[in-house]
């Protein structure tokens, strides 16, 4: 996974409430399980004023010159919700969006989120709404999200922080997975497999002919 660290990008508003994941991309647009191909289905419903010919709606934000290509989204309440799929969050990250703030989100989808590279900055809905506010007012403007700071940086702004889980603050910085983050873990692992083996040798045991009478033998009915 690619790690994040730091991330200085254009920011788009989109501030509408409850945006789930068949809005981030309807299910007609997941024609794969791939990672890599659903870009193009990306807000389709609001995107395109023609979904069939892929011709473009004009007013939505992400088709305009100053907001397009856009890798930080500032967003409403509850983004992510409704259904589970991961191909949103795939769309959102082959697009280029980096990150979301809002001031909520579904569950599931900021875990995969996390999961995926894309990191989700949950903020009390006045300072959601101020860069809002500022994105709108100056379009083009860029943000600088530092994580290992835990800081956003608007121009001519404060720098605002944003709390986050530490191990969803160590899958991003280091670019792992769930494996991954194990894997850290491994000789932790090995110590444990080691101990558990040795308490219980019965269980390397091929529980045929002679082994299954030393078993019978160990463990008297």
């Amino acid at each position: 996974m690619e790690k994040f660290t730091r991330l200085d990008g254009v920011a788009a508003p989109l501030m509408r409430a409850n945006v789930d994941t068949d809005a981030i991309i309807p299910s007609r647009e997941m024609k794969q399980v791939s990672k890599t191909g659903l870009s193009g289905g990306l807000f389709a419903n609001w995107r395109y004023a023609d979904v069939a010919t892929r011709q473009e709606d004009p007013g939505f934000v992400l088709n305009r010159p100053s907001y397009r290509g856009a890798s930080i989204l500032v967003a409403g309440s509850n983004f992510g919700c409704g259904s589970s799929r991961e191909h949103a969050v795939w769309a959102l990250h082959e697009y280029g969006v980096r990150c979301v703030i809002a001031p909520s989100f579904g569950a599931i989808f900021q875990g995969n989120c996390v999961r995926n590279g894309i990191l989700p900055v949950a903020l009390p809905e006045d300072q959601v709404q101020a860069l809002a506010a500022l994105v709108e007012a100056a379009p083009g403007v860029r943000l600088s999200i530092d994580l290992e700071a835990q800081t956003i940086t608007a121009p001519g702004a404060a720098a605002i922080s944003f709390g986050i889980a530490d191990g969803d603050r160590e899958m991003l910085l280091e670019g792992l997975d769930m494996i991954g983050v194990t894997l850290k873990r491994q000789a932790q692992i090995d110590v444990f497999e080691t101990g558990y083996r040795q308490a219980r040798p019965w269980r390397r045991l091929d529980l045929s002919g002679a082994d299954a009478a030393k078993l019978e033998r160990a463990l008297p009915l």
